[in-house]
């Protein structure tokens, strides 16, 4: 039986892309649902994967890149116009979400003033609880056990990883991120970690600097698959594909992630879904993953 499902809600990246939504990823155990990032179009995914933002437990955001919350306003804003008693959206990400998320609640101003003007049981603004952390326990109320740890995407800084313990099983979810030890530390004895890769092989290639200086922030596959590896981890779940392969591909990035890797590895389109028991994993396949 699953303790952990993962389900990968936008495979994408900055890059527009009609097939997948921008980076976001859920992870659900104890009947807990934990949003981690807020790329676009991660409403329309929730409410594919079954979730909709006022069953949200939590939004933890791993870093302040564009791509990461470009739908974070609209979370907040969905969760706050469907419940019906004050529940507070809880967001958890490294130092400066704070500010990012009161400038958001100040753009959205104008609209929260008309839905409190014409809607006579709405009278508070979206009612918001906001950690940063860059290390240690997240406070929450959840069943869930969370730890964060600082993860390298210079010169984006600080970013973060999170951990989900829940009944001797662990989930570890990475943003963006070069290998570094305090991913290692935090992954290890995981039984999967969620990983972003970017094929640099393909983009070394490719003459425009702006995706050449993508090169000395993110993780190739080999990377991701060797930082799992040292981790002991049973599966690696690769996400946030650059470039993107077309629906149903990816073969070639699980080959080259398995070569450092003695585990298994996923590979998938938006919605596949990876379910993670306390000895082994099974993976669920009925939508678009393989």
């Amino acid at each position: 039986m699953s303790v952990f499902t993962i389900t990968l809600l936008g495979t994408g990246s900055p890059l527009p892309d009609q097939h997948r939504a921008g980076p976001s990823t859920l992870v659900q155990a104890a009947g807990e649902n934990y949003l981690i990032d807020a790329g676009r179009g991660v409403l329309m995914r929730l409410m594919a994967a079954g979730v909709a933002a006022n069953q949200l437990t939590a939004v933890l955001i791993t870093h302040l890149h564009s791509d990461h919350i470009t739908d974070l306003n609209d979370v907040i804003t969905s969760q706050w116009i469907s419940i019906f008693e004050p529940t507070p959206l809880r967001i958890v990400g490294p130092p400066g979400i704070r500010s990012v998320v009161g400038h958001i609640i100040e753009s959205l101003g104008p609209d929260i003033s008309y839905r409190i003007a014409h809607h006579q049981d709405l009278n508070d603004e979206p009612l918001l609880v906001i950690e940063e952390v860059e290390s240690g326990p997240v406070a929450h109320p959840g069943n869930v056990r969370i730890t964060a740890a600082p993860t390298d995407h210079r010169p984006v800084e600080p970013s973060v990883a999170f951990r989900f313990d829940f009944e001797g099983v662990a989930v570890v979810v990475a943003g963006d991120t070069v290998p570094c030890a305090d991913l290692d530390n935090l992954s290890a004895g995981a039984q999967a970690l969620v990983h972003t890769a970017i094929r640099k092989d393909i983009i070394a290639n490719i003459p425009i600097q702006r995706l050449q200086d993508t090169l000395d922030y993110h993780s190739s596959p080999e990377q991701a698959a060797q930082t799992a590896e040292r981790a002991g981890i049973e599966t690696l779940v690769l996400t946030h594909y650059v470039p993107a392969f077309p629906p149903g591909g990816g073969a070639d990035w699980r080959a080259l992630a398995s070569e450092h890797f003695s585990g298994r590895v996923e590979v998938g389109d938006d919605l596949h879904r990876v379910e993670v028991a306390g000895f082994n994993s099974s993976t669920n396949t009925d939508q678009q993953g393989q």
